[in-house]
């Protein structure tokens, strides 16, 4: 028997949304409630920003500086209804989704669920590596890692010693890059104070890419720069280098060489989050959701789809689909809840087309890369804009606040306050 997940009938037409990212939290909130009710299905409640998973990760800020709760952004707003769950499948026939509290009818479904780890078919690596997509898998690469540390602390095997305090990072875009970097930086500024027993000259931090240069997806010049940079602070760089095999302790390469390492952080890859119930056609070959200009899902009537990595639009400017960064998943976001005002009120939908802001990467301490659509420049400037965007970007004042507080306290101190080993403990029975 099929129950009901306990929301509020209206005579209102119903919008859910499935996933409460950067795409679906600019729509939801630019939805006008006085037409519709809102209702957001989401596995968490709360609203994570990703950009900033690598700094959870390397102890520079808490889970909770950039994780906001999904309640208190919608506390003022009028019937929009939150419900935690696993969404389980889509029932188009019928109008309704399926999930593990129940089922929610929608009058308008827009799934916006986000990007997960694409290990390429290789379970291997899946099963012994460490990704980061969430606050809690970024706060387990920082438990993982420090307790590498300390076991290296212990060990009187000199070769054990070596696998525990090497890390390798596997993807060269942004995630890849940045976290490098701060490793990079953690290893020359704070691990020798925290750990002075142990040789650091040891530890050896490899970023591997598989295609000819890091940040392949920004300019040459901002790649270079990238590269050099990363290597300054001491990173070894291995571009057109792929990775075969990983067992826990010894990474194989393509041509056959090994790195050994404890520590496999994976940021090669992501694919869509695709619900079961989706017509096969609307499925493109890459796995993500195909739309229309509207952000409608290609064979069906009202299922429409967000997100930079959810989705598949072409047009002439972007043959491939858009960039795989946040801002076009807000910016759809942002139209498709003007769009379907449009539509309430009876007028032509509005075309999607994407408005490049720019991109860009932090490698280090006073050391970023900036593109912006008219101007390109590295550096300690380009540091400083990079953290005055992503500090801007985040929700709610009291976060960015203390993530303000922590950066000031890191820059002058060269010091993570943070570098806590938190593992949960299951309830004893």
């Amino acid at each position: 028997m099929i129950t009901f997940a306990n929301i509020p009938e209206t005579t209102k037409k119903r919008v859910v949304i499935i996933g409460i990212g950067f795409a679906g939290l600019s729509m939801a909130k630019r939805l006008d409630k006085k037409i519709y009710q809102v209702v957001l299905l989401d596995k968490n409640n709360y609203h994570q920003f990703q950009p900033l998973f690598y700094q959870v990760a390397t102890a520079g800020l808490e889970p909770s500086a950039i994780s906001f709760p999904l309640r208190k952004i919608f506390q003022k707003k009028k019937d929009t209804h939150i419900r935690v769950c696993e969404v389980e499948k889509i029932v188009e026939q019928e109008n309704y989704v399926l999930t593990n509290i129940g089922r929610v009818n929608y009058d308008f479904l827009v799934i916006a669920t986000g990007a997960d780890t694409n290990y390429y078919g290789n379970q291997q690596i899946k099963k012994h590596s460490l990704s980061m997509k969430t606050v809690a898998e970024a706060l387990y690469i920082r438990n993982e890692v420090l307790g590498n540390f300390e076991h290296a602390l212990v060990t009187k095997d000199e070769e054990l010693k070596k696998e525990l305090l090497n890390i390798v990072v596997v993807g060269g875009g942004a995630t890849g890059v940045e976290v490098s970097g701060t490793l990079a930086d953690m290893k020359k500024t704070v691990l020798p104070k925290d750990y002075p027993e142990l040789d650091f000259n040891l530890m050896t931090i490899t970023l591997v890419e598989a295609g000819p240069e890091v940040l392949g997806t920004m300019s040459e010049t901002s790649s270079i720069h990238a590269k050099k940079f990363l290597e300054r602070l001491g990173v070894k760089v291995l571009v057109n280098t792929r990775v075969s095999a990983y067992d826990g302790n010894i990474l194989t390469l393509a041509d056959g060489k090994t790195i050994r390492a404890k520590t496999l952080i994976w940021a090669a890859g992501v694919k869509a989050a695709v619900i079961e119930g989706l017509p096969a056609e609307s499925i493109h070959k890459s796995g993500r959701i195909l739309v229309d200009e509207h952000n409608k899902v290609q064979g069906t009537r009202n299922i429409f789809s967000l997100g930079d990595v959810c989705i598949m639009f072409s047009d002439e400017k972007f043959p491939d689909g858009h960039p795989q960064v946040a801002q076009p998943a807000m910016q759809q976001g942002v139209l498709l809840a003007d769009n379907l005002k449009r539509a309430h009120m009876k007028i032509h939908m509005k075309s999607f087309a994407y408005k490049d802001l720019g991109s860009m990467a932090t490698v280090g301490r006073n050391l970023a890369v900036v593109e912006l659509p008219f101007y390109k420049f590295q550096g300690f400037f380009a540091w400083l804009v990079w953290m005055v965007v992503h500090l801007m970007s985040i929700v709610g004042v009291k976060n960015r606040l203390f993530v303000f507080i922590n950066w000031v306290w890191n820059y002058i101190s060269y010091d993570q306050s943070l570098r806590l080993i938190i593992k949960p403990k299951r309830r004893e029975e």
